[in-house]
């Protein structure tokens, strides 16, 4: 311990926390009675931290509240009485080595471990460089992998939201490729694609005689998913009573397939996605709002398409070399481009890969230009030529396109104010000022 390291010590011991900052000056210990306290300090600037617990339940109960900070340093467990599997279980809930200590010689063994875990300890601000599985490189984007960074290190549900087509499973992916339980199942279900009963079986399992046709026993895929991750997509588009039935899996963690009588312990990192507000739904009343509050222990939004448009050109190269025949080369030219990086993109990331691929089919020619994509990007091209009149200036121009794009989804939504406002991403009042101010009637 020969660099300077600052320690946070949890719990009783606070004559032992002194007693290591004595022997060893290179650590600066700070200690604090619970974790509770420890969560009001400067977490991002402590090297690692040290859970002193009398058994591994109050050890459980300290990870499980210092799992609401996303910028956790490595975490040592310091047991007085240890349990049959207590050390993997402390593992699966955040820590990184767990120590059995009862007299000097294990505090010295302390001593060796936490040295060991400062000596690879990791900073605490995460790389947010990004996975090979994404591409681009902007600021929205830096942020939310900044976020997986912090999410994979801890064992908390996850719920990640954002439009449809911006990469919620990818990104779910990505949090169980960067956690410890990497090397076990990921399992995905579109909870939107089953009716209750059989997204029921499908995730809990069934047992023998349970319904017609049921002629054996059958795993869930909560059991399938053991010590690994389970991905619940769409997970608002299901009925109260799943989600009462889930609720209780999250807090028992344990399951019973459907006619069966006796639960199974599980051990599954849950990661839940949606394409809606979950928290206004829980406060209006249509999602269960102590699910949403077990769900949502780490929220991660993916920006759309349309808020990091720096990544649109990477992302449509990405695409030409995913999906073009043959050796010849395809590029883009300026007008593509810049056409590309002007649309709106409702569908996102996966909108743009299917104007990519139809592109790729239509054109003969090594060189994509706009005449390749399809309407719903080129009509834009029509007010912009329509309405560019020499002398004028930039505002007025860009005017006389939004007044056209406004008058478009006034039509396309038959005159209604609330349902074009929602598919502009705009608020009712917002649309009602930008047609008072462009004479829109």
């Amino acid at each position: 311990m020969n660099t300077t390291h600052s320690i946070i010590w949890i719990g009783p011991g606070q004559s032992l926390a002194t007693e290591l900052a004595m022997e060893n000056p290179g650590v600066d210990v700070i200690w604090e009675c619970d974790a509770d306290a420890a969560l009001n300090l400067p977490l991002h600037q402590i090297d690692a931290m040290v859970v002193d617990s009398e058994g591994a339940g109050s050890a459980i109960d300290d990870l499980e509240k210092l799992a609401q900070n996303p910028r956790l340093p490595p975490i040592l467990v310091r047991l007085e009485v240890a349990a049959p599997n207590a050390r993997d279980t402390l593992i699966a809930r955040g820590a990184e080595a767990v120590v059995e200590c009862g007299g000097d010689s294990d505090n010295r063994r302390l001593v060796e471990h936490l040295g060991l875990l400062l000596e690879g300890a990791r900073p605490a601000s995460i790389e947010t460089d990004f996975p090979s599985e994404f591409v681009g490189n902007s600021k929205p984007m830096r942020e939310v992998f900044a976020l997986v960074g912090h999410a994979s290190r801890s064992p908390v549900t996850v719920l990640i939201t954002g439009e449809t087509g911006t990469g919620k499973e990818l990104l779910a992916r990505a949090v169980h490729m960067r956690s410890r339980r990497s090397r076990q199942p990921f399992v995905a279900i579109n909870c939107a694609a089953f009716p209750e009963t059989l997204l029921e079986s499908e995730l809990f399992g069934y047992s023998k005689g349970a319904f017609t046709g049921a002629e054996h026993d059958k795993r869930g895929l909560f059991e399938r998913a053991n010590r690994g991750t389970l991905f619940l997509d769409e997970i608002a588009e299901t009925s109260f009573a799943f989600q009462a039935k889930l609720l209780r899996v999250l807090q028992e963690r344990e399951v019973r397939a459907v006619g069966g009588n006796k639960p199974k312990k599980i051990d599954v990192r849950v990661v839940a996605a949606t394409n809606r507000d979950l928290r206004h739904e829980a406060l209006q009343g249509c999602f269960r709002e102590d699910l949403f509050y077990r769900l949502a222990v780490f929220p991660i939004h993916l920006p759309p398409l349309r808020e990091r448009r720096g990544d649109i050109i990477p992302l449509a190269i990405h695409f030409i070399a995913l999906h073009a025949d043959g050796d010849e080369e395809k590029v883009l030219d300026a007008d593509a481009q810049h056409l590309l990086e002007s649309h709106h993109w409702p569908g996102n990331v996966r909108e743009l890969e299917n104007e990519i691929q139809r592109a790729l089919a239509i054109s003969t020619l090594p060189v994509l230009s706009p005449r390749h994509f399809t309407d719903r990007l080129t009509t834009l091209l029509e007010p912009v030529r329509a309405t560019f009149h020499p002398g004028e200036s930039l505002r007025e121009t860009m005017g006389r396109i939004e007044a056209w794009l406004l008058r478009q989804a006034l039509a396309t939504n038959g005159g209604q104010r609330t349902s074009t406002a929602r598919g502009l991403g705009i608020t009712r009042e917002g649309l009602y000022k930008k047609m008072k101010r462009l004479g829109i009637e």
